[in-house]
């Protein structure tokens, strides 16, 4: 295996993110208490309910370990409700404003083809509910857009997500998630 990562279990996709992340080499393990963020280096926060998902962190004790594993170089993936709670106004791990539900209702979700950073091959995205990027910092590098605007975003060892990569079949975002945890894999051995 190229690292270990967890991925927040408490509400959402993850264990479609841990079939993910199996697929592209990590050995992925389900996060509900801080003892379950021992020897990983990357976690994924999957997407939900973020206000819910806020309340379970608190109740849990997850909020100063997920920043402990952060400040230890450890990579951070948040996708859809993630992207809103490592923004600047929630966990603050990343120079990024998120509006809430911007590309409307659970009705009004969709599928669109993304134009991805280093690749001449479209990225299926499947919105949900789905946030968007209200302000981004001058360090944050957009890797992936929809009609202009920055739907997958990287700020050092942060990287986020408006839409659900773990959805669909394509392993490319995962696969840069992959890089990021091998990193401090290589870092820590």
């Amino acid at each position: 295996m190229a690292g270990r990562a967890g991925v927040l279990a408490l509400q959402g996709a993850f264990r479609e993110h841990c079939r993910a992340l199996r697929d592209v080499g990590l050995d992925a393990v389900e996060v509900r208490v801080p003892a379950d963020l021992d020897g990983v280096d990357g976690l994924v926060i999957p997407g939900g309910e973020s206000t819910t998902m806020s309340k379970l962190i608190d109740i849990y004790g997850l909020e100063e370990p997920i920043l402990d594993l952060h400040r230890r170089g450890g990579a951070l993936f948040g996708t859809c409700a993630g992207m809103i709670l490592l923004d600047r106004n929630h966990l603050g791990v990343l120079d990024l404003e998120v509006d809430r539900n911007a590309y409307g209702r659970q009705v009004a979700s969709f599928e669109a083809d993304l134009e991805l950073a280093g690749e001449d091959e479209p990225l299926r995205g499947v919105f949900i509910r789905a946030p968007r990027v209200a302000e981004a910092g001058p360090g944050v590098e957009v890797l992936a857009e929809l009609g202009g605007e920055p739907v997958l975003l990287r700020d050092g060892r942060v990287l986020v997500a408006s839409f659900h990569p773990e959805l669909t079949g394509d392993a490319r975002v995962h696969e840069r998630f992959l890089d990021l945890v091998r990193e401090e894999a290589n870092v820590r051995a």
